[in-house]
């Protein structure tokens, strides 16, 4: 079935009808919906990505280095 299709016969079902349709359209959007990491979770698995094996944690000042190289090799080369 099409959308223009399905978007005719919605009217052609009852308002209870519609409703159940409704609810069973929202529950099939939630499964697909991945909810946000939270902003701490995301810092963690940067840390995680960051840190090799064997070394002290990046600190602020080395992630704000990484950072501008990045951006000179980017804007300026």
């Amino acid at each position: 079935m099409t959308l223009p299709e399905l978007q005719r016969a919605i009217y052609q079902l009852s308002v209870e009808e519609q409703f159940i349709l409704l609810e069973t359209l929202i529950q099939a959007l939630k499964v697909r919906h991945q909810p946000k990491l939270e902003r701490r979770t995301l810092i963690n698995q940067l840390r995680g990505c960051l840190k090799k094996p064997g070394q002290p944690t990046l600190t602020d000042r080395d992630i704000e280095l990484m950072r501008e190289e990045r951006l000179v090799e980017k804007y300026l080369k």
